[in-house]
């Protein structure tokens, strides 16, 4: 869920609507230039950045959610707002606002290990992306470095941008991950409704969706009652 969506008085009843449902909370912290995301997520984006809703603000809205809910919450970010911020200050006030960990799809493992460093330090888990298209080296690589759940991406492309979740080499990826992620195997992209969260619970440990709640809230439709949705159909 986007941080600071609808709005930033808003979005603490999304969140505890969700957090009363997930075994993990992803909030996404809003961003000018989210690559990997598709329209749905740039739009909330946009309306949370231009209502105030900051890096450090995203913070703040999880530090208070933190003081009524134990489920684990994620930050998904790309690596620019952690720069931002300065990397030692971002993991220390996440890690005292009680973030879990981290979904970083910008940053390959290999690129950067200050971060997945300063990360350990501040007792957050890491975790990084797979995509159809990575290698078996890229997969070995990435597996071996999370720490705290392993991403897949189950298409190329970006989010919210299919009409269902296309499992496709999704099986053989997973297959390959599972011989050195030492985490669980979610995955993510086009999964929106009860149908398509079985069709990926069939392969995978976990299930991600995003875009879905962001339409349901948009639409002013029953967040929790999507997610009570998808979760029966995790568990089929």
């Amino acid at each position: 869920m986007t941080a600071g969506y609808p709005s930033a008085e808003e979005f603490p009843a999304v969140a505890d609507a969700l957090l009363a449902r997930a075994d993990v909370l992803e909030v996404g912290i809003p961003y000018s230039d989210p690559l990997g995301d598709g329209p749905t997520i740039q739009r909330a984006s946009e309306q949370a950045l231009a209502g105030g809703t900051s890096t450090r603000r995203t913070i703040d809205l999880i530090a208070g959610l933190r003081g009524r809910h134990d489920t684990p919450i994620v930050i998904m970010t790309y690596v620019n707002p952690i720069y931002a911020v300065g990397p030692a200050e971002f993991m220390r006030l996440a890690a005292e606002a009680g973030v879990d960990g981290l979904i970083l799809p910008d940053l390959p493992p290999d690129q950067d290990i200050e971060i997945a460093d300063l990360a350990a330090q501040h007792g957050l888990a890491v975790t990084f992306l797979i995509a159809p298209t990575s290698t078996p080296e890229r997969v070995k690589l990435v597996a071996e470095a999370c720490t705290g759940f392993l991403y897949a991406v189950s298409v190329t492309g970006v989010t919210g941008t299919r009409e269902g979740a296309a499992l496709g080499e999704v099986p053989r990826m997973l297959a390959l991950a599972r011989q050195y992620a030492r985490v669980p195997v979610a995955v993510g992209f086009g999964v929106k409704d009860a149908a398509t969260a079985a069709q990926v619970a069939q392969v995978a440990d976990g299930v991600v969706v995003g875009s879905a709640f962001i339409n349901a809230v948009k639409e002013g439709q029953d967040v929790g009652a999507l997610a009570d949705g998808i979760k029966a159909g995790c568990r089929k």
